[in-house]
């Protein structure tokens, strides 16, 4: 497998032309069983999100019928809430007949309600990456409650690697706590809308109370509203051990009028006592949807779905520190209390 980086450059009437070099993957990319990917130095402002589909690369697609404008990463740029971007990302793949790959939104990412999506070309969904693929990738970007500072090298999304069908060991139900994890009686944060600018590569330099409301749940329910985001966390403990990863997914879509989370990829050593994680929660990123819906604790929201690593990785998931392990009801890594 080899994995590459690509420079993105318009030249004449082609709309992207990909000019191939070999960058170095960062120590701080790597992950346990993922590899985080960096955003290039353009993002295209598109009119509607779309998928190449069969016979088709991205570039084909983005045409004045699709890209509105042409944004300048390098400098700093503000993508804003209710629009949709695609970045081209300085990685791209060179698959073997017999990997596969799947992406998927980082924690902070999910955190911040920012909606990301990985395209390939030739795509006809989102997100999955065909075995023997050989081409760039691009990642769809819409944020949806926090406008956000991006630049080149800021990681939104990770990507891991799948040999052979997906087979799932087990599967671990997810419920929601209401009650509250610590003595304030904080039991969620509902986020504050017309809020300030958050800066993606800006780690605890948001004051939270700016961007967050704190919830409490004094009779054990919490009313969701139509198009409001939370930060809410799990009642169980989750334990991910060093031969196994997990991937969040919805316990089923007819439980109610919300999504349960975004990111929802577990690394091995999440919440492993010999890597620094006892009594780790899940996270959850929670939005409202079409109507107010009450949640109750210990409700059944979603769960965990757990496949076998190939290998045990040299380091397991915080070993090193980690913003997440250990976590109770914690906002992404860009925010202090």
């Amino acid at each position: 497998m080899i994995v590459r980086g690509f420079v993105h450059a318009r030249t004449g009437d082609e709309p992207m032309l990909d000019r191939a070099f070999e960058p170095q993957i960062a120590p701080g990319q790597i992950q346990p069983a993922s590899l985080d990917l960096r955003l290039g130095s353009v993002a295209y402002r598109l009119r509607a999100s779309f998928l190449p589909g069969i016979g088709r690369t991205v570039a084909d697609c983005l045409d004045e019928h699709l890209v509105m404008h042409e944004i300048d990463l390098t400098k700093g740029a503000v993508l804003e809430t209710g629009c949709v971007y695609l970045v081209p990302l300085k990685e791209a793949l060179e698959l073997p007949a017999d990997l596969s790959a799947r992406t998927n939104p980082k924690s902070s990412t999910g955190r911040l309600d920012v909606f990301t999506r990985v395209i390939a070309d030739y795509a006809a969904q989102f997100e999955t990456i065909d075995a023997g693929y050989k081409g760039p990738l691009y990642v769809e970007i819409a944020p949806r409650t926090f406008s956000v500072l991006a630049r080149p090298g800021d990681k939104l999304v990770q990507i891991r690697f799948r040999k052979g069908p997906v087979t799932i060991l087990r599967s671990q139900t997810v419920s929601i706590d209401l009650q509250g994890i610590g003595a304030d009686g904080i039991i969620g944060w509902r986020a504050r809308r017309h809020s300030g600018l958050v800066d993606i590569s800006g780690v605890g330099a948001h004051n939270a109370v700016d961007y967050w409301q704190a919830l409490s749940a004094p009779d054990g329910r919490l009313i969701l509203d139509p198009e409001e985001f939370y930060i809410l966390a799990s009642k169980e403990s989750v334990v991910i051990p060093e031969t196994e990863a997990a991937e969040m997914a919805p316990i089923a879509p007819e439980i109610g009028e919300f999504r349960a989370h975004y990111a929802g990829f577990f690394d091995p050593g999440f919440g492993l006592k010999q890597a620094g994680g006892a009594g780790s929660r899940a996270v959850l990123e929670v939005r409202g949807r079409d109507v107010p819906f009450m949640l109750r604790h210990g409700q059944p929201v979603a769960k965990l779905e757990f496949e076998a690593m190939s290998a045990i990785p040299d380091n397991l998931y915080g070993a090193n520190g980690s913003h997440y392990q250990a976590q109770g009801l914690r906002l992404s890594k860009h925010f202090k209390l």
